[in-house]
């Protein structure tokens, strides 16, 4: 099947610190011929990120680079790898060009209108490949400029989701790979923030069920001065987790320091290197 697209892949805003804010599942556009294939609920991309941009409204602030994505992970997943390998083999995942929500329902009407190859081909060209040319440029310039750069994926996923993981998920999960994506002793400085945090009621966790996705594990090269965290925060500690999916400013006003507090944390990190 053709795919096209009248809708740019990203958003991005160049700012004047060494620090990069990558938001690829905030995107909620679906091309409208892509949209006559879905169901009746994937078409309202209930698995969007929601309002993250909202929540980081501190970023310019900061002086933070920003970059957004802009159309849904049901059209092309930026935090998966480009040949759809899974990043948690043996676990339950979406894919590059996802078939499924979260809730392991089917998102297309019909299943042989799910994406070929040759169309799964297109998307990544059209979208995935100018969001990473653009991040991976973004880094090189903030390197080349002031001799270091940090990346910070930011996510959001409802608190309960049986099929990824048992239980409620932590309200602050840092990902950096293992370790592998970031300096360890700055990855134990934002792990320690998650815990001061909880005096606030909030927990936390570095390296839990979400280890960073394809971006943090692509990017991040401590040795060669770039850092990339990923955090995944519960979508219950700022909105409704529900339809219709609601910002809640009385909530978001608990959590949005502790985000902001961890990156102050990064940028003060990385500028004494």
């Amino acid at each position: 099947m053709n795919f096209t697209t009248n809708e740019p892949p990203f958003h991005f805003r160049q700012g004047k610190r060494p620090l990069l804010i990558s938001m690829p599942h905030v995107g909620t556009h679906v091309p409208p011929a892509l949209a006559q294939r879905l169901t009746e609920e994937a078409r309202g991309v209930p698995d969007t990120d929601w309002h993250l941009e909202r929540l980081y409204d501190f970023a310019d602030e900061l002086g933070a680079s920003v970059l957004v994505a802009t159309h849904s992970r049901y059209v092309v997943d930026l935090n998966r790898p480009p040949d759809g390998s899974s990043l948690y083999p043996g676990q339950s995942v979406t894919g590059l060009c996802p078939v499924d929500t979260f809730d392991d329902t089917p998102l297309y009407r019909n299943p042989a209108e799910q994406p070929d190859a040759d169309e799964v081909a297109a998307r990544r060209e059209a979208i995935w490949r100018p969001y990473h040319a653009q991040l991976g440029a973004e880094l090189a310039r903030l390197k080349a400029v002031h001799g270091v750069a940090a990346l910070w994926d930011a996510h959001s996923i409802r608190s309960v989701v049986p099929r990824f993981f048992e239980g409620r998920l932590p309200d602050l999960n840092l990902g950096t790979a293992d370790g592998a994506s970031c300096d360890p002793a700055l990855a134990e400085q934002l792990l320690a923030i998650g815990r001061q945090a909880g005096q606030s009621g909030y927990s936390a966790v570095l390296n839990g069920r979400f280890k960073g996705g394809h971006i943090t594990r692509q990017h991040g090269q401590p040795a060669q001065g770039v850092h990339a965290i990923q955090l995944e925060m519960t979508q219950a500690s700022y909105m409704m987790e529900q339809q219709p999916f609601d910002y809640l400013p009385e909530k978001a006003v608990g959590i949005q320091p502790w985000v902001r507090r961890m990156l102050e944390a990064v940028l003060a990190y990385v500028e004494k290197r």
